[in-house]
């Protein structure tokens, strides 16, 4: 159950947030204006790139480097596929993970290591079978690991994580925003310097300025009538969210609330893009997690019976309302079916820029469910 008079409560929200959470959310923005400085100066803008590479291969252990993955490989496009290279082993400790590069990787491939630990043997002997084969090798984790030792070992580049004191309080939790913006930001600067996509340092301060804006309008002060991040997690309190998404930076944001929402605050949901999302999850919508499925509900006990789990439909859009759009069948598919909709959509700007905002009101949203759901 929600303890909904929590989400307007700042003091009992702190006193919940004991991996500070909220904390990473509010200053993702500075977190990107640090990553590009540790970028700057571990000399990425020295680089002489000859061509775009191959392949980017990225591994890294946990959701952000998973969602690194996924929201690179669609800002990459076609120019070079981004392949995120998913760990085997017994368990999900820094000592039981294992990596491998395929067996084409070569000279003419990249491969990017993304992790918030740096202690794990697997990617140092992973960084190892990088040189032998001769890919060239960019590492991002916190400074003085032996990831860092092994990186320079074998004629990478390094860059240090943006981290906080906090940090090390508590383990981080791989979905926390502070996590992420971290290990994407000098990444985002490296693919942008060899000419893979296109996020110059005007526009990374844009997202930066942006994330401040959100981290603003949806900080634990604001109350939730005003608030989008408080509003949409006491709007899937009781409901199980299914994820539609529109526009190609969408999916990445869709598919990494879903992650969010099941790591931080033990919430499963469904996530699909539009328009496939319609005929995917319409049976869903028509079959008993539909608000009209069960007419009895009308008399259960408010007070010894726990609500019925029915779907909400959550619409995450990245263009504008007048350009080709499913949105209306969306909503016609959802009411058809008395199922509610919320819907997000962040103001003008750059892809990047739009992008951030609607990872950092979701980013929000699952913290603030994780946070009143467990008071």
């Amino acid at each position: 159950m929600l303890d909904e008079s929590l989400l307007d409560t700042p003091e009992g929200l702190a006193e919940a947030d004991r991996r500070g959470l909220l904390r990473g959310a509010a200053e993702a923005g500075a977190r990107v204006r640090t990553a590009v400085r540790h970028a700057t100066e571990a000399g990425v803008g020295d680089l002489k790139p000859d061509g775009r590479p191959r392949a980017v291969l990225i591994a890294g252990p946990g959701a952000a480097a998973t969602h690194t993955a996924d929201l690179l490989g669609t800002l990459a496009g076609a120019g070079s596929p981004v392949v995120r290279l998913a760990p085997a082993g017994v368990a999900p400790a820094a000592g039981a993970l294992r990596w491998e590069l395929p067996g084409w990787a070569g000279s003419v491939d990249l491969l990017l290591i993304a992790t918030p630990d740096g202690t794990e043997p697997s990617l140092t002997l992973l960084t190892e079978q990088a040189y032998r084969r001769g890919c060239s090798v960019v590492a991002v984790a916190p400074a003085g690991t032996p990831l860092a030792e092994s990186v320079a070992g074998a004629h990478g580049m390094f860059v240090p994580m943006a981290t906080a004191p906090y940090d090390q309080e508590e383990p981080l939790a791989a979905s926390s925003p502070g996590v992420f913006w971290a290990l994407l930001t000098p990444l985002l600067v490296l693919l942008d310097r060899i000419g893979l996509i296109s996020a110059p340092p005007d526009a990374l301060q844009k997202v930066a300025d942006r994330l401040d804006h959100i981290a603003e309008r949806c900080g634990p002060a604001i109350a939730t009538y005003s608030n989008p991040a408080k509003t949409l997690a006491a709007e899937l309190a009781d409901a199980l969210p299914v994820v539609w998404t529109e526009g190609t930076s969408a999916g990445p944001a869709g598919r990494r609330f879903a992650a969010a929402l099941a790591e931080l605050s033990g919430r499963a949901a469904l996530v699909a893009e539009l328009p496939e999302a319609l005929s995917a999850h319409s049976a869903l919508l028509a079959g008993p997690l539909a608000a009209s499925a069960d007419p009895d509900d009308f008399f259960r006990d408010r007070v010894e019976e726990p609500p019925a789990l029915h779907a909400r439909v959550v619409l995450l859009r990245d263009r504008p309302i007048g350009g080709l759009t499913a949105a209306p069948a969306a909503r016609d598919v959802a009411l058809s079916h008395d199922t509610p909709i919320s819907e997000l959509e962040p103001e003008e700007g750059g892809e990047l820029e739009t992008l951030a905002e609607l990872i950092a009101v979701t980013d929000f949203a699952a913290v603030y469910l994780a946070l009143a759901s467990r008071a």
